[in-house]
């Protein structure tokens, strides 16, 4: 069974090189922004660690503060050396659980390299399992499509209206206004 705890600096300081590796750089916040966004309270990074083997088993990395009530699970993976054992599964759960006082969890999934989109299905599949549903809108992310689900908690899953709302307030609690519109383009569909 896994325990979740809340990371610090130097933690991030140890996975900001396995999140190099796991994620791509056009989605990849940079290190200084996350350090801050941190310091604020903005941001969470959680490490999910098994007691009995004594050793971290994943990690993720969540916007905490935002309108509405919403938190935004940036990032989550396992350990190389502990996939492929269901881990992802107790993660996910473990992570839910954290955040049942919320209106919702929103996750971004990001398809920079994924040709015949069978990546993006599995973990869409994955999401879905856990109570996740798709947000209709226009979203980009350093260029790339981005599919983004909402797990409604206490709040709704119809945040179409209002996700670019959510997702740009998210973003500019660690990065600036240019770094934002840099990274981010979302609108509601149906908006040029």
């Amino acid at each position: 069974m896994l325990n979740i705890r809340k990371g610090g600096h130097r933690e991030l300081e140890r996975y900001y090189s396995l999140m190099e590796l796991d994620f791509d750089k056009k989605e990849l916040l940079p290190k200084l922004a996350i350090h801050r966004a941190m310091m604020k309270g903005e941001m969470e990074l959680l490490v999910f660690s098994d007691s009995q083997a004594g050793m971290d088993m994943a990690y993720a990395l969540v916007f905490c503060r935002g309108l509405y009530g919403y938190v935004l699970l940036k990032y989550i993976a396992v350990m190389p050396w502990c996939r492929e054992q269901g881990l992802g599964v107790e993660a996910m759960r473990a992570l839910n659980k954290r955040y049942a006082d919320r209106q919702g969890i929103l996750a971004e999934l990001t398809t920079f390299e994924d040709e015949d989109g069978s990546y993006l299905r599995k973990l869409q599949k994955f999401f879905a399992r856990f109570g996740y549903v798709q947000v209709p809108c226009d979203y980009r992310l350093g260029g790339a499509p981005v599919f983004l689900m909402v797990k409604p908690i206490r709040g709704t899953w119809e945040l179409a209206p209002v996700a670019h709302r959510i997702i740009r307030d998210f973003y500019s609690r660690c990065l600036n206004l240019f770094a934002v519109d840099k990274m981010v383009d979302i609108r509601p569909l149906g908006e040029n």
